[in-house]
């Protein structure tokens, strides 16, 4: 749980973890500023962290990649593999392997040997599903608004005897990502600009939270098993 926060009022005890607030911060009240990348990179410092194929991109590949391993190691430590917090741990598994390798093209971003059948199709040319234009046009913003819902208050709210979904703790992380999607939609419904798309900065959260879910209930098991 966090830490108590001193401030010239008195203490605040959170219920949550802050980090996704301070990386916000950091990102749009420091590296947005930050100059010198037109030089250095080429382009500002904040877009290259927020490209396609950049190093936000790759470290949620990785963070899935992990994540992925991590919960199929739960599984396997688990001796009860039919009751649903186990089952749910081997979706959790499969599904991060799943985003993993759509977040990479399924290495055609590493090798540049893709599918053609499918890349034709793609809106970024790609061999991956999530960017076929049914579901990029009108599945995949509604998938992570109410699976970060889900996964940040739903969840937890209403299943807290599954323990493999993530804990109130590490709601933030999921919240953030729902509430800029659904901005991020309803900006672009409506008469105004739709706003920037920043969507790899927030989804760099998503991984994160489930990456942090994931290693900290491998831990607890590690623990369990010793005990």
């Amino acid at each position: 749980m966090s830490k108590n926060i001193k401030t010239p009022f008195g203490k605040i005890t959170p219920e949550v973890n802050l980090f996704p607030i301070y990386y916000l911060l950091f990102i749009y009240g420091f590296v947005y500023i930050f100059p010198y990348g037109e030089d250095l990179i080429g382009t500002s410092w904040f877009n290259w962290l927020r490209s396609e194929d950049g190093p936000l991109e790759w470290l949620q590949f990785i963070e899935y990649l992990l994540s992925s391993t991590v919960a199929l190691l739960i599984f396997m430590r688990r001796k009860k593999k039919k009751e649903i917090n186990s089952l749910v741990w081997l979706l959790i598994a499969f599904l991060a392997l799943i985003i993993a390798g759509e977040e990479i093209s399924w290495g055609e971003r590493l090798t540049g040997i893709g599918i053609n059948s499918i890349s034709d199709l793609n809106v970024q040319g790609e061999t991956n599903f999530h960017n076929l234009p049914f579901f990029h046009n009108y599945l995949l913003d509604p998938v992570f608004e109410i699976s970060c819902i889900f996964l940040g208050w739903f969840g937890w709210r209403k299943f807290s005897r599954i323990n493999a979904f993530p804990s109130k703790e590490l709601s933030l992380y999921f919240l953030f990502v729902a509430l800029f999607y659904f901005y991020f939609d309803i900006s672009w419904a409506s008469t105004t600009e739709q706003i920037r798309n920043d969507q790899e900065i927030f989804e760099f959260l998503l991984s994160s939270g489930i990456f942090l879910h994931c290693l900290r209930n491998f831990r607890l098991a590690k623990i369990l098993s010793k005990s």
